[in-house]
């Protein structure tokens, strides 16, 4: 339940599917109540991936025999320039969602035209207003939030009066849109809006967020000021509003993060009174061992002494819970069967690759799965580049290969006029995957695994040739399930990286626990790893790793077999501009010195897991 220090009503739910289950009922029992009372529903609609698991609902209750033909709809927003046929256009997007299964009649859905001409902007605009005001304004309004706060595209600045209009992207927003654009310099300058004052009319809100990378800026919007510089925070003043979000996206929020600040009792679980302490070293800026009674009390932890005999047992029972999780390379365990998913053909070592050279010395049997072919994110230069290094090399050995050089020259041809995201012909995916492929076996050998203990799993899910993917299917599923029977593992390391800003590592995770599900035998010891957005918080993790100077460069080494991945990557993420290696040796490192601050041993770097 919310807090007072909320300023906004959040319902917190487990997963995805729960807050589209929660969303999309209040939705239907809106449009009965309306039909009931002979009136139109009228509906604010987001796009996005968030509102996917709504839009999906609804039309699962639209083939249960639920009419919507007196639904009228109104979109947010659209990219402009936009084309309403082109690949991003939230014109398809609603179409292949939502309006392409529903029984909405066409003169009752309304989006902005991304491509109406530049002097008649304004005049649409109005007109977009004018066809809200005479549908009787809307009822329920979906949103999304952005990582400035964005809610439509009303980017920082964004008053509470403003209507429809063409708004300038911010710089955010726009790397937050690279992936689906397939680079920053596809993605349009300027959007056709929903103002905040259009969005504030609408007589009941329902915002969605997900993932760790919106958690930040759920708090400001719930918890902050009120400002222009975060428009979602104008929802405050709007009297029907509710966010939805999942556990990730609500961890910063006060009675999640740091409950002992809010005003209601707190039940001191061994997990919260250690994440107390922590943030207590964090706020004295002294090691465990060193906290003295004033500094709880001065912090408003004095109830959490009253769980322990007094301040040093408190401390050395926190201290030695924290000691207990790090296993260094002795510690580890030895002669297991381990299957290793890896979302991408680079997120084994990326994300555990001090770890596999570990287990790899322990003499475990290490199987490293390769869940997608992760082509999409190989530039079309290298696969010039690769064409160019097989005929060169074909020609020095005397082996001319009339068929290959044809291939060449399609390729060729159709990378001189390819546009922006459009989909490769098969000959260039193939390439791209290989390159992939030939990286990743590269990686596992420098961490010592041999090539032949690596599998390309090629899920289904992911071949689409674009960034939009489709959902988990049965095939999938099965296909992990036949490794699993093959290899038998005890031990299975999985990617728990909900802030992977493509969904890849979230439905992979959620493939692996589904096929997990239908295996007979008992089930292997699950170890969730982070990838390269973010590592597991100190108290969150069961697992601590340490590596060496010459461990952490060796894992570094793997990281830069990935060729194609270094320098500049096709999809680096919204968050971060440092190469993934950079990532990689500040966050392990970090985590060191976090460790070092507690007063525990002195690492020079440190993998984190969590075990499931």
């Amino acid at each position: 339940m919310s807090t007072p220090r909320e300023h906004i009503p959040v319902v917190i739910l487990p997963d995805h599917d729960a807050i589209a289950e929660a969303v999309a009922q209040e939705i239907i029992a809106y449009i009965q109540a309306q039909a009931a009372q002979k009136k139109k529903a009228v509906l604010g609609l987001a796009t996005g991936s968030t509102p996917i698991g709504v839009y999906q609902k609804l039309v699962e209750s639209h083939r249960r025999g639920m009419s919507f033909r007196h639904v009228i709809t109104f979109n947010l927003d659209e990219y402009y320039p936009m084309s309403s046929d082109s690949l991003q256009s939230y014109q398809r997007y609603m179409h292949e969602y939502l309006f392409d299964h529903l029984d909405i009649p066409q003169d009752q859905v309304f989006i902005p035209t991304g491509d109406v001409p530049r002097d008649q902007v304004a005049m649409h605009c109005t007109w977009y207003e004018e066809c809200i005001k005479q549908a009787g304004g809307i009822g329920i309004q979906v949103l999304g939030i952005g990582r400035t706060g964005h809610i439509g595209f009303n980017e920082p600045g964004s008053l509470p009066d403003t209507r429809t209009r063409l708004i300038r992207l911010d710089e955010i927003t726009r790397k937050d849109a690279a992936a689906d654009f397939f680079g920053e310099e596809n993605v349009p300058l300027e959007a056709i809006t929903m103002g905040v004052g259009t969005i504030l009319d609408a007589q009941r809100i329902l915002l969605i967020a997900t993932g760790e990378h919106k958690a930040h800026i759920i708090k400001r919007a719930v918890e902050g000021e009120v400002s222009p510089q975060v428009a979602a925070s104008y929802l405050q003043r709007h009297p029907n509003v509710t966010f939805y979000v999942d556990p990730a996206a609500g961890r910063e929020l006060t009675r999640i993060k740091t409950p002992w600040l809010a005003e209601d009792p707190v039940d001191w679980t061994p997990t919260l009174a250690q994440r107390a302490v922590l943030w207590l070293c964090e706020q004295t800026n002294k090691p465990i061992l060193h906290l003295q009674r004033r500094d709880y009390n001065e912090h408003h932890l004095y109830t959490l002494l009253e769980t322990q005999p007094d301040v040093d047992a408190l401390n050395k029972h926190v201290f030695e819970q924290i000691r207990a999780k790090i296993r260094e390379r002795r510690d580890l365990f030895t002669g297991k069967r381990c299957v290793c998913f890896s979302p991408h053909p680079d997120d084994d070592v990326i994300s555990m690759g001090g770890t596999l050279l570990h287990l790899a010395a322990r003499e475990n049997d290490i199987t490293l799965a390769y869940m997608t072919s992760g082509n999409l994110a190989v530039f079309d230069a290298d696969v010039l580049r690769q064409l160019d290094f097989i005929q060169l090399t074909l020609r020095d050995l005397q082996c001319a290969h009339q068929q290959f050089d044809s291939i060449a020259d399609t390729i060729r041809t159709f990378l001189a006029t390819k546009q922006p995201a459009q989909v490769d012909i098969p000959e260039i995916q193939a390439i791209k995957t290989n390159i992939r492929r030939s990286e990743a076996i590269a990686g596992a050998g420098t961490v010592g695994i041999p090539s032949h203990k690596t599998r390309f799993l090629d899920l289904p899910f992911y071949q689409t040739g674009q960034v939009k993917k489709n959902p988990i299917g049965e095939d999938d599923i099965r296909i992990i399930l036949d490794l699993l029977n093959e290899v038998q593992p005890d031990v299975v390391f999985v990617a728990g990286d909900l802030s992977d800003p493509h969904g890849t590592h979230r439905m992979c995770k959620d493939a692996i626990e589904r096929a997990l599900q239908r295996d007979p035998r008992p089930r292997p010891e699950i170890w969730l790893y982070r990838g390269a957005w973010q590592e597991w918080e100190i108290d969150e993790a069961d697992v601590f790793v340490p590596l060496s100077y010459d461990e952490l460069s060796r894992k570094i080494q793997a990281i830069f077999k990935h060729e194609s991945q270094k320098d500049v990557a096709m999809f680096p993420g919204a968050y971060d501009d440092r190469e993934f290696w950079e990532r990689v040796q500040d966050r392990n490192t970090a985590t060191a010195r976090l460790l070092d601050r507690l007063g525990l041993p002195q690492y020079y770097a440190i993998e984190a897991f969590v075990i499931d």
